[in-house]
């Protein structure tokens, strides 16, 4: 068999699982080549390019060891979220593969968005592939693709994606006006990931109730059954700190 040339999306890439040369290819005996698990991998990265899944500066150095989520179990009102947080990441690779999910709400400032962050954290370092999201940006950047240029990244495209990925982590769910469109998008996108077992993580400062009224019951009702739901309370803990 001719020696296997490296593709370029492979080309000068370390192999992330530390087996092959980084071509994405493991030659054995008789020069016969097999996938190496790197390689799937990389592909399914590249076919996820063009959604946004890097952690944002501010919440690159969320460390369940580190304030303000050290600090957090020694209150009462947000050391059962951390614990309940930990467990998740503890059996990431088992949630994930079984599409569970989490589901932060409760009071501004409390630390939602700082343990969502730390969950998508540890699912990219353990390369799984994440699509992060606030939901007004969210939904501008679903708005952006229907003026794409003829071969730009498409509507379908840019679905297909989002509903692909191992994570989808939504923040501020219930933050955008209500509308005719935006309960049609959120449905169209939570649905897909529900059938699919595809797991979601959402954080929101809305109740029961009221999220209903702001996404829809059939949206909330599909997030109840894939997602965990974990109530933080308390006081701002913004004020003063870094949060």
């Amino acid at each position: 068999m001719p020696a296997i040339a490296r593709s370029e999306p492979f080309r000068e890439q370390a192999c992330t699982v530390g087996v092959c040369d980084g071509s994405g290819w493991i030659l054995g005996p008789e020069d016969v080549a097999r996938e190496c698990e790197c390689r799937a991998q990389r592909l399914k990265r590249g076919r996820n390019r063009g959604v946004a899944s890097v952690i944002p500066p501010r919440y690159r150095g969320v460390s369940f060891d580190r304030p303000p989520v050290s600090d957090m179990p020694r209150d009462l009102e947000t050391k059962a979220a951390v614990t309940e947080v930990r467990r998740f990441v503890d059996e990431l690779d088992q949630r994930l593969e079984a599409g569970r999910g989490l589901w932060l709400f409760g009071d501004t400032g409390t630390g939602k968005t700082t343990l969502a962050m730390l969950v998508s954290k540890a699912a990219l370092a353990a390369g799984h592939s994440v699509a992060i999201y606030s939901l007004p940006k969210l939904l501008a950047r679903i708005r952006r693709t229907y003026d794409s240029e003829p071969g730009g990244d498409s509507y379908l495209a840019f679905f297909e994606r989002l509903t692909s990925v191992d994570l989808l982590h939504i923040d501020d769910l219930g933050a955008e006006k209500r509308s005719d469109w935006v309960l049609e998008q959120l449905y169209a996108l939570i649905n897909e990931r529900y059938e699919a077992q595809r797991s979601v993580l959402v954080t929101t400062n809305l109740p029961h109730e009221e999220l209903e009224e702001q996404i829809g019951s059939r949206t909330v009702s599909r997030l109840s059954q894939i997602c965990d739901e974990v109530p933080l309370f308390g006081n701002d803990r913004r004020y003063g700190k870094v949060a």
